[in-house]
């Protein structure tokens, strides 16, 4: 599995960093997570918009999906438009960004296809978990696993007992991080900092560590550093172009189990069509 980082900055873009954005890749498939802000042009210098073969998100919150639109229209009105793209996302997350256009312009483009956090489903080689996790509007926490890797995503969330749950035994631990030591109060419920990142991927067992959702402005090394006091294992913060092979830690079992029921899971043969 590989992870290619397209933006990870909170709340608005800057000059040099794209909001949430993450390219997934296995045996072939590319599972765009996140089109936040300004992501759109962060993907084209890696891929084409009809070589996305799925959109998966964890809110509705613009610099989460805010560049859905640009990727639909990108592939909605060109010359010889690709198949429907399928979009997974909370029910009514992207109601705001489908929106923008009139209903029957980007109607051939995409196939909406929403769930309720907690719910689990596969999506290409992906068996996808998720977690309904504390944040201002609904939000999932993510689980990818192949039989190669896992791969946990945050969101964005607050303090919860089920980030352990999402994040356990993950080859890496995608954390939401905005601020450094502290969260101010009245938020404090609903955001994460780089040190409790790291705790929660210390106690999770978690082979590594990317910390994403930086604030504006924050420094990247101070972030590492306030991580690294709880986390002794590598420790990543997300950088538009980053790469990273997402591969099964030695001596863990392929397709490690949540529960007796994700144990009886198996992946399937998939095509593209499928979805």
């Amino acid at each position: 599995m590989q992870l290619t980082v397209l933006g990870g900055c909170g709340a608005w873009p800057t000059a040099v960093q794209a909001c949430s954005g993450y390219l997934v890749e296995h045996a072939g498939f590319r599972l765009l997570i996140d089109p936040g802000y300004a992501t759109l042009p962060r993907l084209l210098d890696h891929s084409t918009v009809d070589a996305v073969d799925a959109v998966l998100i964890s809110h509705g919150h613009p610099d989460h999906c805010a560049d859905l639109n640009p990727l639909l229209r990108a592939r909605g009105l060109s010359d010889t438009p690709p198949p429907a793209l399928p979009v997974y996302a909370p029910h009514g997350a992207v109601d705001a960004v489908l929106a923008l256009d009139k209903p029957s312009m980007l109607a051939g483009a995409y196939r909406l296809h929403e769930f309720q956090p907690g719910d689990r489903f596969d999506i290409g080689p992906f068996r996808t978990d998720t977690w309904l996790l504390p944040h201002f509007v609904p939000n999932a926490g993510i689980r990818l696993t192949t039989p190669e890797a896992v791969l946990a995503y945050t969101g964005d969330t607050g303090p919860s007992p089920d980030i352990l749950r999402l994040a356990q035994n993950a080859d890496l631990l995608l954390s939401e991080a905005t601020y450094i030591h502290e969260v101010p109060s009245a938020d404090a419920p609903y955001l994460l900092t780089a040190r409790l990142a790291g705790q929660y991927a210390s106690q999770a067992g978690a082979a590594s560590l990317m910390l994403t959702h930086l604030w504006p402005g924050t420094d990247p090394e101070a972030a590492h550093e306030a991580a690294a006091g709880a986390f002794r294992h590598p420790i990543h913060v997300a950088t538009p172009g980053l790469m990273t092979d997402v591969a099964r830690a030695s001596g863990r079992a392929a397709a490690e189990s949540l529960d007796a029921d994700a144990g009886k899971a198996t992946m399937p043969n998939y095509k593209r069509d499928d979805l």
